[in-house]
């Protein structure tokens, strides 16, 4: 492979990564984009289909309570770190976190609260206490194991999309496909040349015992 600002070669084919902080941006903003801004379409649309595809899965499978935003006494949803790799799908949650935030009083949600937008990726009502009859038990009891499996979707959605922004950032693998393929090749008139030089001196070997 070689480089030259920011062209790369590999396979015999040059990729401009061009503006490489740019493209892992939008690789984060949207799975994919990145690599459409470099002109890479197969591999943007690839990624954009199965991470969203996966995300959304996940969000509906845990009934779209799987994703939100909360560092408060027992409810710290580490998960989010991770849901948040996917980009602008998982922003909203950070909206209906800072709006719960302020109105949450001593532990607890005021009365009159009201979540945005129907409330989509709110948090839970506070207090949230692990083994009480808090809202998250509710969704734990109305979607089962789906709850689970779509919170573990969602996680999953963003560390793939972590990796999509490395490659966005430093391109393709540095070794070729290829390279075993021209190495084999390479080697391949080196080994017909000896074998073609045993038959010359086995040949000449008869050819004297012949004349004996």
């Amino acid at each position: 492979m070689s480089n030259s600002g920011t062209v790369i070669q590999v396979d015999d084919q040059k990729i401009d990564l061009k503006n490489r902080r740019l493209a892992a941006f939008l690789a984060w903003l949207l799975p994919g984009a990145g690599h459409y801004y470099q002109g890479r379409h197969t591999k943007g649309s690839l990624y954009l289909v199965c991470i969203l595809t996966t995300w959304i899965v996940g969000f509906a499978l845990g009934g779209g309570h799987v994703v939100y935003a909360s560092w408060q006494p027992g409810d710290k949803r580490w998960h989010y770190f991770l849901q948040a790799g996917v980009g602008a799908a998982a922003l909203p949650a950070l909206v209906q976190g800072n709006h719960m935030r302020k109105a949450t009083e001593n532990g607890r949600t005021r009365p009159g609260y009201q979540p945005l937008w129907g409330g989509f990726m709110a948090p839970p009502y506070r207090p949230v206490v692990e083994d009480h009859p808090d809202e998250i038990a509710a969704w734990y009891a109305q979607y089962g194991a789906g709850y689970e499996m779509g919170t573990w979707y969602t996680m999953i959605a963003g560390l793939l999309n972590i990796l999509v922004i490395y490659d966005a950032y430093s391109g393709p693998l540095s070794v070729p496909i290829s390279g075993r393929k021209k190495k084999d090749d390479e080697d391949e008139p080196a080994e017909a040349a000896s074998g073609d030089q045993a038959d010359t001196k086995v040949a000449s070997t008869n050819g004297a015992e012949a004349n004996a």
